[in-house]
């Protein structure tokens, strides 16, 4: 059984509530392929059975360089009648096929690195003239279907659509997010969750505690603090310099 499908599943802490939830991931890579779609073993009516088995939010990871139209199609549809959120992230890139496949997402992420290809579909056809006029205007309603999905999302004039694709359009993500075919750009969530970044000097703290201390109050009265007077000191056996000894002490344990 050749699939260019893959399910797993997994629990993710929710940032929110921080309770763990269930995710399932779904990874598009490679080539969605025509005689792994249409074949004996696998059929669309699988990948509806599976997608279909839960309802818990959908993340799909594509790379893809695009393949067969109709299947991406029948995907692209399965997933707008999803009844949970579809969450698309493209990690490398989602070209032909496979950008019609992304427009379905309820969020559309891009890597920072990744691409994004919008082309004219195409095929091949042997026969008459008659034959030649049938599979252009074919091909001509093949390219209105996938305008369909790329308006839907972005809300671009088919004029324009129908343009890019002429051109066989090139996207890097942030021309994708500015022209409404990607949502956002993929973040590090460990760089935007990071603890706020800190240095310190050991001789710094230390200084300053002093410079507190003396700020705060005169030698009198600090050795008044720990219980002794000048004169007191001179009877106790203390001085001033055994003070300062053990304010030395003291900042060995700061």
């Amino acid at each position: 059984m050749k699939k260019f499908w893959k399910w797993t599943n997994h629990r993710i802490r929710n940032q929110d509530s921080g309770e763990e939830v269930a995710q399932r991931v779904l990874e598009l890579y490679g080539t969605i392929a025509e005689e792994s779609w249409f074949d004996d073993d696998i059929t669309p009516q699988m990948f509806r059975d599976e997608l279909f088995s839960g309802s818990d939010p959908v993340t799909i990871w594509i790379n893809s360089p695009g393949g067969d139209c109709i299947a991406a199609s029948q995907i692209y549809t399965m997933l707008m009648d999803y009844k949970g959120d579809v969450t698309i992230k493209i990690d490398g890139i989602a070209a032909s096929a496979a950008s019609v496949i992304a427009m379905a997402g309820t969020k559309v992420l891009m890597a920072p690195t990744a691409m994004m290809m919008l082309h004219n579909p195409a095929t091949i056809a042997f026969g008459d003239h008659v034959d030649m006029e049938k599979a252009i205007e074919m091909l001509s309603e093949v390219k209105e279907s996938i305008i369909n999905a790329y308006e839907i999302k972005t809300s671009l004039p088919r004029r324009q659509l129908s343009k890019m694709m002429d051109e066989t359009t090139w996207m890097n993500a942030k021309k994708a997010v500015e022209l409404g075919f990607a949502d956002d750009i993929l973040s590090d969530e460990k760089l935007s969750s990071a603890a706020e970044a800190y240095e310190f000097s050991q001789s710094a703290v230390e200084n300053a505690l002093v410079n507190k201390l003396s700020a705060r109050m005169d030698l009198k009265a600090l050795t008044a603090a720990v219980g002794v007077t000048d004169k007191a000191t001179e009877k106790q056996g203390r001085s001033v310099d055994d003070l300062m000894e053990r304010l030395k002490t003291m900042k060995k344990y700061i």
